[in-house]
């Protein structure tokens, strides 16, 4: 069966609306019923967050939900037992984000195994370094079906960027800034635009989604203008905190994309 990823950007080319939230926040129980109300509401992509204690990349919203969810107890172990029927229910593509560390402790080809078992389509580790998924990691990855999606910044040289597109299966994460996650509330500014405009004329083979800042329509649509969509976490996690069913929340915030 071909990856739902590129099966997902094939029939769809723009405007891709990928939700991020943290496995066991805001309560243990809640990941998968999070999960199918993203989907029933519209969202194309969702990002499932592996809480780690240690979260370098992330700003102090999903830095939060991450200690919380840890203190609810979720673990990569409990995690998959979670997800282990999720593909009776969602068909839309699955992406768990780890670090290395977590990743590691469960043992990397185990962990790609476990995910082609339950069907999930990619992982986002942001600590992985590129010549050590290529010259070490590339082939559990490949033989599991497995995207595994990289990120680049406004800082990451040409030659760096192709070689991120040559061992891309997927998308490339297009980091909007060099702020963690979260950190930035207001519209795309010009020389984001600048910087997705440069990515975009190098003419390469990935699809790309953007994240980092991304936080109502006005940004998503920036960021999109360019690019095939856009990832949003700090904000729909921000939006999970308000009164009411988990349903409710998920609606409220998805209809504003869509």
């Amino acid at each position: 069966m071909e990856n739902r990823i590129i099966q997902l950007f094939k029939r769809k080319d723009k405007n891709i609306l990928s939700i991020y939230f943290t496995a066991g926040y805001p309560n243990l129980e809640d990941t998968v019923k999070i999960i199918a109300e993203l989907e029933k509401n519209g969202a194309d992509l969702i990002e499932i967050g592996i809480p780690f204690s240690d979260p370098v990349a992330d700003g102090p919203v999903i830095q939060k939900s991450s200690e919380i969810a840890l203190n609810n107890g979720m673990s990569v172990s409990f995690l998959f037992d979670q997800l282990k029927d999720i593909r009776k229910e969602i068909s839309i593509p699955l992406i768990l984000m780890s670090y290395l560390n977590p990743v590691m402790q469960y043992g990397i080809e185990n962990f790609c195994k476990k995910c082609s078992e339950i069907g999930i389509d990619g992982t986002i580790i942001p600590d992985l370094p590129l010549e050590i998924f290529d010259k070490g990691y590339k082939g559990f990855f490949e033989s599991n079906n497995l995207s595994n999606i990289f990120l680049i910044t406004p800082q990451t040289i040409e030659n760096r960027i192709r070689k991120i597109d040559a061992l891309s299966s997927g998308f490339i994460y297009l980091v909007s800034s060099s702020s963690t996650t979260g950190v930035k509330t207001t519209e795309v500014d010009l020389g984001q635009m600048a910087y997705f405009e440069r990515i975009h004329k190098m003419n390469l083979k990935s699809k790309f989604l953007v994240g980092f800042g991304i936080s109502d329509s006005a940004s998503f649509d920036a960021a999109a203008k360019f690019t095939n969509g856009a990832i949003i976490g700090s904000a729909f996690i921000k939006s999970l905190e308000a009164e009411g069913s988990i349903a409710d929340k998920v609606e409220a915030f998805v209809k504003q994309f869509k």
